[in-house]
């Protein structure tokens, strides 16, 4: 199977979103965490951007030496150079730059021609490239730009060393089809397709980021970049732990395989969330609350006979610590025994059916039926048979 090279950026673009800010400890504590994750690559931060990210740039490629650490540039020298200066005590360093290619941009941010823009991204390659071995350009705003020219810039700048070419779909406004083809013209139609690794930047505006970085595996890209919990500017990055568990659990479709230690989504998920101090939905895929959980009576009745019924997915296999049996008013009689049985209580029959009656006026009054209430219910009903 190919390898789909998981590129991390929660300490970058993830960082980036309003509210989550993190300090050098924070960041370096998280990083510790994405290498027991094992992703392929860290980006650490965006180095000219403040000493604090300099730092944590710093600090964690003296530190991480197991996963790749990049630090993100812009086109610009000052930018490369102070890069550099923070990443060169990694053991696998990357320079990450990027320079705007769509019309949109090049008029109204960057008030620059097409035959501008082209010059300086292959200098800024070229400079990046005498410092470091390994360089990734991205064309910011890719998936808006014209095919032509995103080819042109792309060919150019792997002739002045680009070793990974990124695909932004900055904004989110991709489908799949349409990033899919995108991804798949690019693979024909670049002159060394075959020298670069061709990656993915989505980002969730209309909920599709996950898709669209599927889509773009399935027509050759081989490295995704995604973010913890998916957070990131705006609506977010593509969830790393979504695109991970997607190819994970349907391995036989898309062929391919990462490197990432499974068990440590949860875990990692629920550190970002304690140092932003921002939770995940409940119904957040593979680590909100309700991942796992199972209310409704006919659910859990197939639960409680085999949970494959169900559950595409382990828990323990995502790190998470058992799937949950939630009583409400949707449950059934099956559930409500087999929490009486794990609480110590066998019941008869007659007394099961009693329970259960007290259990749904319980359940109509409260959105979800606790330890304590069935206890209370089996205490009741046995002072009441005592007479």
């Amino acid at each position: 199977m190919d390898r789909i090279i998981i590129f991390d950026t929660t300490l970058r673009d993830g960082e980036q979103a309003p509210g989550f800010s993190m300090n050098v400890e924070e960041k370096l504590k998280l990083a510790r965490q994405l290498e027991r994750l094992q992703v392929d690559v860290i980006e650490a931060g965006f180095p000219i951007a403040s000493e604090g990210d300099f730092e944590a740039v710093k600090k964690i490629a003296a530190e991480i030496r197991s996963v790749k650490i990049a630090g993100l540039a812009r086109a610009v020298p000052a930018d490369i150079d102070r890069c550099w200066q923070a990443l060169e005590g990694a053991t696998h360093p990357r320079i990450h730059t990027f320079l705007a290619t769509s019309d949109i941009h090049l008029k109204y941010k960057l008030n620059r021609t097409r035959g501008e823009a082209l010059d300086i991204a292959v200098k800024a390659v070229e400079r990046a490239r005498k410092l470091c071995d390994e360089v990734e350009f991205s064309a910011e705003d890719a998936g808006r730009t014209e095919i032509n020219y995103l080819c042109t810039i792309f060919d150019a700048v792997i002739e002045a060393g680009a070793t990974i070419v990124n695909v932004p779909d900055t904004v989110g406004y991709q489908t799949p089809a349409e990033y899919g083809q995108l991804i798949r013209t690019l693979r024909e139609r670049l002159k060394n397709a075959d020298r670069v690794t061709i990656s993915t930047h989505c980002h969730d505006d209309l909920g599709l980021a996950v898709a669209n970085s599927l889509a773009a595996i399935e027509n050759g890209a081989r490295q995704v970049e995604c973010a913890i919990n998916g957070i990131g500017e705006r609506a977010g990055n593509a969830a790393l732990e979504e695109i991970v568990m997607a190819l994970d659990t349907r391995k036989r479709y898309y062929n391919v395989t990462t490197g990432v230690k499974t068990q440590e989504l949860y875990r990692s998920s629920q550190l970002l969330c304690q140092l932003t101090g921002k939770q995940v939905q409940v119904n957040k895929a593979i680590v909100g609350e309700n991942a796992f959980a199972h209310e409704a009576g006919i659910h859990q009745d197939g639960m409680l006979k085999n949970a494959v019924t169900y559950e595409i997915m382990s828990p323990d296999h995502v790190g998470v610590p058992r799937s949950m049996i939630v009583l409400g008013k949707h449950s059934g009689r099956h559930a409500l025994e087999a929490r009486y049985r794990e609480l110590g209580y066998t019941l008869t029959r007659e007394q099961l059916e009693n329970a259960y009656v007290k259990f749904l006026e319980v359940a109509d009054r409260k959105k979800r039926v606790e330890d304590q209430d069935l206890i209370s219910i089996h205490e009741s009903a046995h002072r009441l048979a005592a007479g």
